[in-house]
């Protein structure tokens, strides 16, 4: 479960570079840049690995 989410943050990451790079979707990929943060921060969380 942890590698998945892992995954899904890192795709999301780089939608969020994507997207600031080419500047055309907005404020919906920093929203999903804090869906990243937030994914990885409940997998730590849930592990109890700092």
């Amino acid at each position: 479960m942890r590698a998945i989410l892992y995954v899904i943050a890192v795709i999301l990451v780089i939608g969020w570079v994507i997207g600031f790079v080419g500047y055309s979707a907005g404020y919906l990929i920093h929203i999903l840049l804090v869906f990243a943060i937030i994914s990885f921060l409940i997998g730590v969380i849930r592990r109890g690995d700092v």
